[in-house]
């Protein structure tokens, strides 16, 4: 079969399309999926440059998300049958023909979507859902700060919250990821290259109920500053760095609480594991895509042989939400 592989880490020009060998058959619980679309994420792009290897036992191909066509399933597995439509989250071996993935982490392509956009929900969904819903229980009336806004993890976090009735502010880098986040139902808008994002949000509101961070250290002093009372700040990424400190006097003050979590290291199984988000996902998000209320935001879709130019484009300031690789036609 074919996979993207790398030579070397670095930049996107280290990615090809190259033969290597066929995977083996699905073991128990594992599905094989001939793989049509693959999602691009931020953390394929730091496993490119080495600086997020993949957990231990996990493919050190690239991808963490695909859809595409059951082709055969291993032993136990009850759910899942040869010619089934699917989309699937992965701990890597996404940007290849085949992957193997453990059949609790499938979900049926919503009803009505594209094949190929598909690619472009298991890993948004299940980080905003696992996060903002079962972490931190964000209902109607609350308002939700995200940052980087335009993101995939945005765009879709942003309809998301608005689906269950909260109000959504976004920081972003460019008018023109803020205008697409206003289509989405954000309400506060604020450029973090031109505005401060808790002068902005204090000008507006008590606080923000929930914050929904990509940048780590940078941003945890304001971020503190930025929380109502009894609020929520939950970090997912560390894009700007990974230590910092932080005014306990101000947290308690406020009740606040901090939460930092990761997706891809989560067990498969037990209690906050990948299959229970993937449950709830089921559950309670995909009627939400079903009837067209959550929509996967694609800003490109281009032939995974054009690996490197999808990595350019996801790290620009022209994508907003994610940019898909085309593996085969559906």
């Amino acid at each position: 079969m074919y996979a993207v592989t790398l030579d070397g880490f670095g930049g996107p020009e280290v990615m090809k399309w190259a033969e290597v060998e066929d995977l083996p058959a699905p073991g128990p619980g594992e599905v094989a999926i001939d793989v049509v679309a693959a999602g691009v994420n931020r953390a394929d792009l730091l496993q490119r440059q080495g600086l997020y290897p993949p957990p231990p036992g996990a493919s050190e191909t690239l991808g963490l998300e695909v859809s595409g066509v059951v082709a055969e399933v291993g032993a136990g597995v009850r759910d899942w049958r040869p010619g089934d439509v699917v989309c699937a989250l992965l701990s890597g071996g996404g940007y290849a023909e085949r992957v193997n993935a453990p059949a609790s982490q499938i979900l049926p392509v919503p009803e009505g979507l594209d094949v190929s956009a598909a690619a472009a929900l298991p890993e948004v969904a299940a980080t905003v859902w696992s996060n903002l819903v079962m972490r931190a229980g964000m209902h109607g009336g609350q308002l939700l700060l995200i940052h980087g806004g335009g993101s995939g993890i945005g765009t879709h976090a942003i309809q998301v919250a608005r689906a269950l009735g909260a109000r959504v502010a976004v920081t972003a880098g460019s008018q023109f990821k803020l205008d697409r986040c206003r289509e989405l139902g954000a309400t506060t808008l604020i450029n973090y290259r031109e505005q401060d994002f808790v002068t902005v949000l204090r000008s507006e509101y008590p606080g923000a109920d929930i914050i929904l961070d990509v940048m780590g250290a940078s941003y945890l002093e304001r971020n503190v500053e930025a929380l109502a009372e009894d609020g929520h700040l939950v970090i997912i990424g560390m894009q700007g760095g990974v230590k910092a400190e932080v005014n306990l006097g101000v947290l308690v003050g406020k009740r606040g609480s901090i939460h930092a979590t990761n997706l891809r290291r989560r067990p498969e199984h037990g209690h906050g594991s990948k299959a229970e988000i993937i449950s709830e996902l089921r559950r309670h998000l995909w009627p939400l895509i079903s009837d067209g209320t959550v929509v996967p935001v694609v800003s490109a879709e281009l032939p995974v042989t054009d690996v490197a130019a999808a990595h350019r484009l996801l790290d620009s300031d022209e994508s907003v939400g994610k940019v898909v690789l085309a593996v085969r036609e559906s």
